[in-house]
């Protein structure tokens, strides 16, 4: 193992982030609505991440930090991490949320990670337009595997990949071994393991660390 990337709402996060920014406009329902159905793959990624955002036109930024404030870190994500980092292994965040708010998560929690594949939120005087830009907009997550692995100058089957929902099945499919956090049913059977703690994905982790 050289490289481990993990998907960040529902996996290194227990929280979504889309639906808490939208807790600060009224539209968390809807919003936890949309997110469980692509989260099962009864959706598509795109539409379900478009329809989420649109909830969001008007939020001043001042909601979208107030909602990013909300977010923290599993128990024991932050070790987990930091453990990796100083084994050398190449640590990525890839998901389908937003930027800002991941590295202001990180940051808060004091956790560095080597790189972060993720979407953007479009602003238009200092409120959302409703619009979402990115590389994992229609983009999958494999393909954001690869570049960062070639980056890094790592073979793709000495990557790790963990996540929970379907839209990180691309990306669990391509690497060299794949991790289920609290999968989804129609995840699960994709992944060579299932954990339901940090502190079990920790263990499993070590077991290739040696």
């Amino acid at each position: 193992m050289k490289l481990v990337a993990f998907d960040f709402d529902g996996t290194l996060s227990d929280s979504e982030m889309s639906v808490l920014l939208g807790e600060q406009y009224g539209v968390a329902e809807e919003m936890a609505t949309i997110t469980e159905r692509a989260m099962n793959d009864e959706i598509e990624y795109a539409e379900s991440l478009r329809e989420r955002v649109s909830l969001l036109e008007g939020l001043p930024v001042e909601g979208v930090e107030a909602g990013v404030e909300n977010v923290v870190l599993r128990s024991g994500a932050s070790d987990l991490i930091q453990e990796l980092n100083d084994a050398g292994v190449v640590t990525a965040i890839v998901t389908g949320g937003f930027g800002r708010g991941v590295e202001s998560v990180l940051a808060r929690f004091e956790t560095p990670v080597d790189a972060i594949v993720a979407n953007q939120l479009e602003f238009e005087e200092r409120r959302l337009t409703g619009e979402v830009s990115g590389p994992l907009v229609e983009g999958t997550k494999d393909d954001a595997l690869r570049a960062v692995a070639n980056n890094a100058g790592i073979d793709i089957e000495e990557t790790i990949a963990v996540g929970d929902g379907a839209n990180d099945l691309p990306m669990l499919r391509t690497a060299g071994f794949a991790v289920g956090y609290e999968p989804k049913p129609a995840v699960e059977p994709h992944c060579d393991a299932v954990v339901e703690s940090m502190e079990e994905l920790q263990e499993l982790l070590a077991e290739h660390l040696d």
